[in-house]
């Protein structure tokens, strides 16, 4: 999802939840939403953590002043690593674009060649 740069993360949170379409799973029905959901302090709020129990969401949440974010350094680094790839592309380190649907399509094609890359290597 595209925010503007004067929106707090947290406040993105609900709407890219919403947003996730349902995973295909080889047994049963498919999955509507996620099993567990990981996040740094800047995501301890109340609301949210409310808002994900009532979707049935475990929250994997670091708690502000009770415990480092080192333990959730397990999981972020995937995203850290990837959103480091995509910072390699030029054309989406700044953003140029006026209108988010351009910036969608370039990360697109910048995600496809990214994958190319790896199946390749």
């Amino acid at each position: 999802g595209i925010s503007g740069a004067n929106l707090h993360d947290s406040q993105a949170l609900e709407p890219l939840v919403r947003g996730i379409p349902p995973i295909r799973s080889r047994r049963g029905p498919r999955r509507q939403r996620p099993a567990k959901l990981h996040a740094d302090k800047a995501y301890d709020n109340r609301h949210l953590w409310q808002w994900l129990r009532l979707r049935h969401i475990t929250p994997r949440i670091a708690r502000k002043g009770v415990e480092t974010s080192q333990k959730l350094g397990r999981h972020r680094w995937t995203i850290e690593r990837t959103m480091a790839w995509l910072a390699g592309c030029r054309r989406l380190h700044r953003r140029y674009e006026r209108q988010a649907i351009h910036f969608l399509a370039f990360t697109s094609i910048a995600c496809t060649l990214i994958c190319y890359r790896r199946l390749t290597n």
